[in-house]
């Protein structure tokens, strides 16, 4: 969730593990086979960037290393999308509560607070992801009209 123009101003111990928390979400990945030199070149842009390589990053499968990267840089990382670091990080918070992931959940916090999110939004984000959890529930468990549903709703 990181903005690039904070990336440097923030300590790297935080930076690294920051890092585990968007590399442990991005697990689902191209299957193409990556070579040792986009692997290295990954490790190369991972130290540039985060200003370190954390272990764990090493005992990522290197034939997804690559593919993984890019897409945190491309998405989470990036201030090039069409969602804002603070929304991203939010939404981000939100669902690792309901996994839940307490890395993710640690990361996603520091990373909203760094954005500029406030006590009371990251508390928000979190209770917006139990209502829905509690309404999901409710829907599901009571066999509600999906049809019906959408039509009292305002839906065709």
């Amino acid at each position: 969730m990181f903005d690039y123009r904070i990336l440097s101003s923030v300590p790297p111990s935080i930076r690294r593990t920051c890092l585990l928390a968007v590399t442990g979400c991005a697990l689902t990945l191209a299957a193409a086979p990556a070579h040792a030199d986009d692997y290295d070149a990954t490790l190369k842009d991972i130290q540039s960037t985060m200003g370190g390589v954390p272990s764990f990053v090493k005992q990522f499968p290197k034939a997804g290393l690559p593919g993984a990267w890019a897409e945190v840089k491309a998405i989470e990382l990036s201030d090039k999308t069409a969602l804002p670091p603070k929304i991203k990080s939010l939404i981000s918070l939100a669902v690792a509560a309901q996994i839940p992931c307490s890395y993710c959940i640690w990361s996603d916090t520091q990373d909203a607070k760094r954005a500029g999110a406030t006590d009371e939004e990251i508390q928000e984000a979190v209770t917006m992801a139990a209502l829905t959890r509690h309404w999901s529930t409710i829907f599901n468990g009571m066999q509600v009209d999906f049809d019906t549903f959408k039509k009292e709703m305002g839906g065709q």
